[in-house]
């Protein structure tokens, strides 16, 4: 007979699996943008949708981090400072990521980009 685990165990489990299973999906989509070093306008539209959608995942977890933060329902009691220290970095970390791969993306295609200036 096989050893059971109680519910609330399992569910929080399978909750921690499936998000860090959706990191590892927005890792996979963003690492064309974080290794790439030339842009050329075959390889471009390979790894263009990839981060765009990666980015956007990271703004719905940007978004529900925040969420989670101002109004922290999902907790059954009342979250510890130390919770709340940890969730603010996260957020920040988010932030973080955002911003720097939004500006590598926009690096990458102004280096692509030939600007003649004439007077």
């Amino acid at each position: 007979m096989p050893i059971s685990m109680p519910s609330v165990k399992r569910e929080t489990i399978v909750k921690l699996l499936l998000f860090l299973g959706l990191w590892a999906f927005t890792v996979w989509l963003m690492y064309p943008l974080i290794v790439v070093d030339d842009v050329n306008a075959v390889k471009s539209k390979d790894y263009f949708y990839r981060s765009v959608i990666g980015i956007g995942i990271m703004i719905i977890l940007f978004g529900k981090t925040v969420f989670d933060l101002f109004f922290p329902v999902s907790t059954p009691g009342k979250a510890t400072a130390l919770q709340m220290v940890f969730l603010t970095l996260y957020a920040m970390f988010l932030a973080g990521g955002i911003i720097f791969m939004v500006g590598r993306l926009v690096s990458l295609y102004l280096r692509n980009q030939d600007f003649e200036v004439q007077f």
